[in-house]
């Protein structure tokens, strides 16, 4: 007798779409995304109703930084490098010999730190429509870096540590033990606050 070929079983394929879905489900869930990615900059709330508008800001208070649609940069309207930027926003942000024509300074009582000279500096940074994200992301970490290097030696000055280091201490600190570096990081922030104002980008035909 001839042996009887043996029938394929079909493999029932009809529930692996639920099953995919049940694992992207269970990977949006349980997965924890990184929160210091991204540029944190926050935005100026709108004026409500009847609201005046606050007094204009001084232009020697103003540090204009434009990137344009050829990928140059526009420091105070001069062509510069990007190598040059930090150290351009340094001396601008931290005014170091008092010149009438960098920021102006006010009297502040900090924490930890007693009176300080705070300076009432803002960086206006705009871009045009054609920037580059490339341009645009080296300056935006030359100007984080700029403040982040003058935060390093005040907290090196007072605390002895980079401010960079505390910062990350802060992050690991229990709060209900104490809270040394946070209040240290608040301090330093208050001396140097970060302040990046970003125009909405424009055609400047540049």
């Amino acid at each position: 007798m001839a042996r009887s070929k043996r029938e394929l079983t079909e493999i029932n394929a009809g529930s692996m779409a639920d099953i995919a879905f049940l694992l992207l489900v269970f990977f949006l869930v349980t997965t924890t995304m990184d929160s210091s990615w991204g540029l944190s900059r926050k935005l100026p709330p709108p004026l409500l109703e009847n609201q005046e508008p606050p007094p204009p800001i001084k232009d020697r208070n103003v540090f204009v930084v434009l990137a344009n649609s050829n990928d140059q940069l526009l420091v105070e309207g001069q062509l510069m490098e990007i190598a040059e930027l930090r150290e351009a926003a340094k001396e601008f942000i931290s005014n170091p010999q008092r010149k009438e024509n960098l920021p102006e300074f006010k009297d502040v009582e900090v924490d930890l730190l007693g009176n300080m000279k705070v300076s009432k500096q803002v960086i206006s940074l705009q871009n045009d429509n054609g920037t580059s994200y490339n341009l645009y992301i080296q300056v935006q970490n030359e100007l984080e870096a700029a403040y982040n290097e003058l935060r390093d030696q005040l907290a090196m000055e007072k605390f002895g540590t980079k401010y960079t280091i505390i910062e990350e201490m802060a992050k690991n600190e229990d709060p209900n033990v104490s809270e040394p570096a946070k209040a240290k990081v608040k301090a330093v922030r208050k001396v140097y606050p970060q302040r990046i104002s970003e125009a909405e980008p424009k055609e400047t035909g540049s």
